[in-house]
């Protein structure tokens, strides 16, 4: 019976959907909102779509606004955060954009 409830807890960790995303706010304590961005064709005219999704994510990571993420699913953290930050795979440069001048 031990190895069936262990083999049941690998295959529901298995089962977690994983996503990479762009942290778009960083304002809350361990907390990120992610944008994760899909393709998705037009059922009748066959053109492809630009979708957003925003997940709130636990952040254990210190993830800052700007950074390209992958985000897993977890347990209700609460009302509304149901994913956490599970790596943080591009970090946003420190150093500001150039802006050019006209």
């Amino acid at each position: 019976m031990d190895a069936s409830s262990s083999n049941a807890k690998d295959t529901a960790a298995a089962r977690r959907q994983e996503r990479e995303g762009v942290v778009v706010s960083d304002k809350m304590n361990k907390s990120v909102v992610v944008a994760v961005e899909r393709l998705v064709r037009h059922a009748l005219y066959r053109k492809t779509l630009r979708r957003t999704t925003r997940f709130m994510a636990h952040d254990e990571k210190g993830a800052r606004a700007g950074d390209r993420v992958r985000i897993r699913e977890a347990r209700p953290l609460s009302k509304r955060k149901r994913w956490e930050v599970v790596e943080v795979l591009v970090r946003a440069s420190d150093a500001p954009a150039a802006r050019v001048q006209d």
